[in-house]
């Protein structure tokens, strides 16, 4: 079983009510939902609560709105990951937004729940979340320790398929396919750690 499916394993597993299953979706999204809170709190200028708090109650949300039966049409891992992307971004602007409550003028300019929403999936993201997707572009493509696999992996970031990659570098698209494995393999075990 792979790891993809995997995670819609252990989706339906916990819906069903095996509680066991939930320790290998938070060891799968928890960082991810972390970083998520990071970014979006960097581009709030930081405020009082961190990253792990927003990330644990977004958490406890999901695993609650999971027991109440609240996601009867959630199929597959990507659908559960963009919920929970919605849910963790929805906890840090709440966060964000009570801070600037509390400041009373600390932040003088007040946004919208949905313009601070929009700002996050915008075609154009902040200085900040564009910082942030730069820095673990380059944390990632570190972890490779094959200069192939890395301009393999550019060449994908920067659209091309694997056609397309394998003349590039002069190699079959057999190869390449294998390359990519690889470079699952590597970023996995990273994200697992």
């Amino acid at each position: 079983m792979s790891l993809d499916d995997s995670v819609t394993h252990w989706f339906a597993a916990f819906r069903a009510g095996n509680r066991e299953a939930v320790r290998h979706l938070w060891d799968r999204y928890f960082r991810r939902m972390m970083g998520l809170a990071r970014i979006r709190l960097r581009a709030a200028h930081r405020v009082m609560a961190d990253e792990e708090d927003i990330a644990l109650s977004a958490f406890d949300s999901f695993c609650q709105g999971v027991e109440l039966g609240q996601f009867p049409n959630l199929q597959n891992r990507d659908e559960l990951w963009q919920l929970l992307v919605v849910i963790t971004i929805r906890k840090a602007i709440n966060v964000a937004k009570h801070e600037r409550r509390k400041k009373r003028g600390g932040d003088q300019v007040f946004r919208s729940d949905d313009q601070l929403l929009e700002e996050l999936i915008s075609h154009e993201p902040s200085p900040a979340v564009t910082a942030a997707m730069d820095d673990e572009c380059h944390r990632l493509l570190d972890q490779l320790d094959d200069e192939q696999l890395r301009r393999l992996v550019v060449l994908k970031l920067e659209g091309h398929n694997n056609s397309q990659c394998a003349e590039q570098l002069g190699r079959t698209r057999a190869t390449v396919q294998r390359m990519l494995n690889l470079v699952r393999q590597t970023w996995q075990q990273e994200l697992a750690q």
